[in-house]
């Protein structure tokens, strides 16, 4: 939590472009900043997860608390299986945050930027630099009195150029608009070109969109959505998918590496939590009295490194191809596995507790 927290912060700071540069207002900045929260926690989960297990070994271990287990009776190896139990429950609790929760808030976030009106635009409109905080539209002018109204102004969109001597930023009816005096607007679309001048005109802001990202990313798609597209392009034949109605966002063969992708972060990744608490595990194998368990500590430690960069990586290696996937599915399996089955050659075959 302290070390999410930390992370949250230092990103609400970047988040302030919302309000500085996108013309947002508060309220949409809060409750985004607010709502990324659950995304942050689920990318520090595990290893926060390795740290505190390890936390928690050491200081044991440097305590001698550990020996209370050995000397009871509890064995090395039932010591290892109690924390692999608890273990799942860790993992099912990432798989509910990466596959439920964490969606379910990134989609939230983006609603409110959907349904935001630029709250600040006109706090953002300065003199001598080209505001291109909507799409489609770019805005010049040359100074602004104390009344707010802007001189020597300059709109360009996409097939019309305005000049007027004098602008100001109004609101009629919940909209914003542009009220131009003593100007011209060429409009040169359709390879042709045409111009007209006028004495007083609007000019509909609210019709444009903000550039911030409005759209629904694969990130925000429900995991029960993404599953049903994979069963809809698996039966899709490339040359008919654009003759195909479009029943779930971003749900096109196009984006099939990035939804299988997405489904490995939030259903496959969340095992590696069982992994890395078994790596923890291996503390326990050696006593600190040992006269190598210094080094010991550090290989541990570096093994966990290269293992949490692997796991960072591992989502760039899923692709299309269904075997490949697959493959790297079960690695979490497959080095959890091996793991366990090290344990059991230490701490049984060779009948070895104080190793």
């Amino acid at each position: 939590m302290t070390i999410s927290l930390i992370i949250w912060v230092l990103q609400a700071v970047n988040y302030l472009d919302f309000i500085t540069e996108d013309g947002h207002g508060f309220f949409v900045y809060f409750n985004y900043t607010l709502l990324s929260f659950p995304k942050i926690f689920s990318r520090i989960f595990p290893f926060a997860l390795f740290l505190s297990f390890t936390y928690i070994l050491l200081k044991y271990e440097n305590k001698n608390e550990l020996l209370i287990f050995w000397n009871f009776g509890i064995t090395k190896i039932k010591f290892i299986n109690h924390f692999i139990k608890v273990s799942f429950f860790f993992t099912i609790l990432s798989i509910l945050l990466n596959s439920i929760i964490t969606p379910i808030s990134q989609d939230k976030a983006r609603s409110f930027i959907r349904s935001s009106d630029l709250v600040f635009f006109e706090n953002i409109l300065q003199p001598k630099k080209f505001i291109t905080i909507v799409k489609g539209l770019t805005i010049y002018f040359d100074k602004k009195n104390q009344i707010g109204q802007m001189k020597n102004i300059h709109l360009k969109s996409e097939s019309k150029i305005t000049f007027a001597k004098m602008g100001e930023l109004r609101t009629i009816k919940g909209k914003k608009f542009l009220v131009l005096s003593d100007g011209k607007t060429i409009n040169y679309g359709d390879s042709q070109i045409s111009e007209f001048n006028f004495t007083r005109t609007t000019f509909n802001i609210s019709r444009f969109e903000t550039n911030s990202t409005t759209s629904q990313k694969i990130q925000e798609n429900s995991t029960e959505e993404l599953l049903r597209c994979l069963i809809i392009l698996k039966n899709i034949d490339p040359e008919t998918e654009l003759k195909k109605k479009e029943v779930i966002n971003n749900c096109r063969l196009g984006s099939l590496k990035n939804i299988n992708e997405e489904l490995y972060l939030r259903i496959i990744k969340p095992l590696y939590s069982i992994f890395l608490i078994m790596i923890t595990l291996l503390l326990i194998l050696r006593s600190k009295d040992s006269y190598f368990f210094k080094q010991y500590k550090l290989k541990i430690y570096l093994i966990t490194f290269l293992s949490i960069v692997f796991i960072e990586l591992s989502p760039k290696f899923i692709g299309i191809n269904f075997i490949q996937n697959l493959f790297i599915s079960l690695l979490p399996i497959f080095f959890s596995l091996t793991l366990y089955i090290y344990f059991l050659y230490i701490l049984k075959f060779k009948k070895n507790d104080n190793i």
